[in-house]
């Protein structure tokens, strides 16, 4: 599953640097894209689900966390 989230999640994110971890239901992501500039944390969670509502409706992903910075914000870190 994990390479089917980084799949979809590059498919859209073009450039972004992306990473997901976990197992079974539960995973975590890190996105790193300029798409999210000027965007709230909610909308660019929003981005994200939507891109993998199917999934989380299935079940086959119960749980996500998402870490989505822009490359910027990211530098700071």
């Amino acid at each position: 599953m994990q390479t089917t989230i980084k799949d979809i999640l590059s498919s859209s994110f073009k450039d972004a640097d992306i990473e997901v971890s976990g197992s079974e239901s539960k995973f975590d992501v890190k996105i790193i894209s300029d798409d999210f500039q000027n965007k709230s944390t909610i909308d660019r969670h929003k981005m994200v689900y939507a891109l993998l509502n199917k999934y989380i409706i299935s079940g086959e992903i119960h749980a996500l966390t998402i870490k989505s910075h822009t490359k910027e914000e990211n530098e700071g870190l």
